[in-house]
């Protein structure tokens, strides 16, 4: 248990966890798991027996790696056959998005490969036109890479921003050498695939299929971005392949790290504890969106969940419940010092909270931390008793998405709804009465009970002024409520904590925020087309609509506040509104 856990304190709970590894190594549980055995989790393998290729993923991509370094090569080098390349943007979601994004920030030029330099990655994972036009006019068309990153090969936001991009670069380069700008990842078979080999990109990494995609960090959707941006991807590989050793087969379960760990959270969450609350180092803050990801589209599903609090900045005992476990994860000689509130973390231990404290000594840990988590959230599954590999409720904000388009596509517009009150230039949409903003809220959250949280659904482009006023209102509504908070951008996070959003045992009340498009992008019919039928806007309207369908379809409570043509004045206006709330 000692590999990167620094120090826990459990409290009450410490004899329930040792009782629960007990119980691991009696049912043999890790060793199942290293055999791929299903029944660790359900008697039968549909969904399970195809999604364990994360297990040895480490392993199988070592001799990847001359393929990626040939990648990062011809890409990050000016040579005589193709464009000398200055930036690179990723296209994807969810687990083809996240871990990317936490390598360049992470590990950008770490490599030991020092003719390859790396490229500057842009992560997009939005359909919000303000954010597609915020990538687009700062772009040389010709000189960008693109990675298109989808599983399935048929992620709709995905393919939305690939027709968009590949026109662009077809009106700079011309269409037959468009393709060369283009890498694809996805599984054998998609349709991108297919797309990939008529267009000609510039190479095409077909994935193992037996990885989901929240399991995919250290597959070619991780690795591929890491080597464009000169990250050293043999060293982030060795770095999870020991982690995979301290956690193996023969390791008893309370000495192995990720059994332990797994443990912790699944028998905290069966008694009520199941927000995990995180406090990361700044320099690694990424880290917290990718396990995330992986621990609410896991855990979230048949009436259970863990819900992960990432970006909620540590407060004093008095304003949580008894429902956290509280986790720490810091690298060790950051510049960071105490903010990863080791000073907090001591207050919450002596109030009798659960306390983890984890330690990363180097950048590339990230890899053992990658593998650690993963291994953890599988183990919790198996004491939550449900399938962790699986997303049973995604596809219904998806189907509901799909309606929202045909209708539009139908009549020229998308359902409207009946605003409850309007004021300020923000109109509240909710099942409540209220003569006001104030009201509204008010009376949105007065059913709150201890043990649920709120979640922030801002549809909005991710400025750095919008995240600092959203986590302005959490610290509000956690403070004055005593409520645990979440904040998410969509429709990002629908690929992310939507799952555990509609699964979870219905104890979220979920606050949308939504705003008017200054200026729209149309979405190409298809790629090399200049037809379109529909905008980025509406698309990130009907997914909008078609996410609180669903929310409301699971007996979900939800309030839609329209911020207008003003964002940044319609989240002050919110955070009045939230001054005047009480416990």
């Amino acid at each position: 248990m000692e590999r990167s856990i620094r120090r826990a304190s459990l409290g009450q709970h410490e004899e329930a966890v040792g009782r629960a590894l007990s119980r691991l190594d009696e049912e043999r549980v890790v060793g199942r798991i290293w055999d791929l055995d299903h029944t660790v989790w359900e008697p039968e393998p549909a969904g399970i027996a195809d999604r364990l290729g994360w297990l040895s993923v480490a392993e199988a991509m070592r001799p990847k790696v001359p393929r990626l370094a040939t990648l990062a090569g011809s890409v990050c080098r000016a040579d005589r056959d193709g464009p000398c390349f200055t930036r690179a943007v990723l296209l994807g979601m969810g687990g083809s998005s996240l871990a990317p994004e936490l390598f360049q920030e992470v590990l950008r030029g770490t490599s030991r490969d020092a003719a390859s330099r790396g490229l500057d990655l842009t992560v997009l994972d939005s359909t919000v036109p303000a954010s597609v036009l915020a990538v687009d006019e700062g772009l040389d068309p010709g000189r960008t890479l693109f990675i298109v990153a989808t599983k399935s090969g048929g992620t709709v936001e995905t393919l939305s921003l690939f027709r968009h991009f590949h026109g662009r670069v077809a009106g700079a380069v011309g269409a037959e050498d468009a393709g060369s700008r283009f890498v694809a990842i996805t599984d054998p078979g998609s349709s991108l695939a297919k797309t990939a080999e008529r267009l000609g990109f510039r190479a095409t990494f077909l994935n193992d299929p037996n990885i989901g995609g929240r399991y995919s960090a250290l597959s070619y959707f991780g690795l591929v971005p890491a080597a464009v941006i000169g990250a050293d991807v043999p060293r982030l590989l060795e770095s999870a392949r020991g982690m995979a050793r301290a956690c193996g087969p023969d390791v008893p379960a309370a000495e192995n790290p990720a059994a332990w760990l797994g443990t912790v959270l699944g028998v905290l969450a069966s008694a009520g504890r199941d927000k995990v609350t995180f406090a990361v180092s700044p320099e690694i803050a990424r880290f917290g969106d990718w396990v995330e990801q992986l621990i609410a589209e896991s855990t979230g599903k048949e009436g259970r969940g863990i819900l992960p609090v990432v970006g909620e900045p540590l407060g004093s005992p008095d304003v949580y419940g008894d429902d956290r476990v509280f986790v720490g994860i810091r690298l060790e000689g950051g510049a960071d010092g105490g903010a990863t509130g080791d000073g907090a973390l001591d207050a919450l231990e002596e109030a009798g909270h659960p306390v983890v404290r984890l330690s990363l000594s180097d950048p590339h840990d990230l890899g053992e931390q990658i593998f650690f988590w993963e291994m953890a959230t599988a183990i919790a599954g198996h004491h939550l008793g449900i399938n962790p590999f699986d997303q049973p409720d995604v596809e219904s904000a998806k189907v509901r998405a799909r309606e929202m388009v045909a209708t539009f596509r139908e009549k020229g517009t998308l359902p409207a709804s009946e605003p409850t009150a309007s004021e300020d230039g923000v109109t509240a949409y909710a099942d409540v009465a209220a003569g006001g903003v104030d009201e509204a809220l008010s009376a949105f959250l007065a059913p709150a009970a201890p043990g649920d949280y709120v979640a922030l659904q801002a549809y909005l482009e991710p400025t750095p002024e919008t995240t600092e006023a959203l986590t302005a209102l959490r610290l509000l509504v956690r403070d004055r409520l005593r409520l645990a908070t979440t904040a998410g951008y969509g429709p990002r996070f629908l690929h992310s904590t939507g799952q555990l959003h509609k699964g979870d045992a219905g104890n979220g009340l979920f606050v949308q925020l939504t705003a008017a498009d200054p200026r729209d992008v149309p979405i190409p019919d298809d790629a090399g087309s200049p037809g379109s039928s529909m905008t980025f806007g509406i698309l990130k309207d009907a997914q909008a609509a078609g996410d609180r369908e669903a929310l409301a379809d699971a007996g979900r409570r939800v309030i839609r506040f329209d911020l207008g043509s003003d964002v940044e004045a319609g989240l002050a206006r919110l955070l009045a509104a939230a001054e005047v709330l009480t416990g």
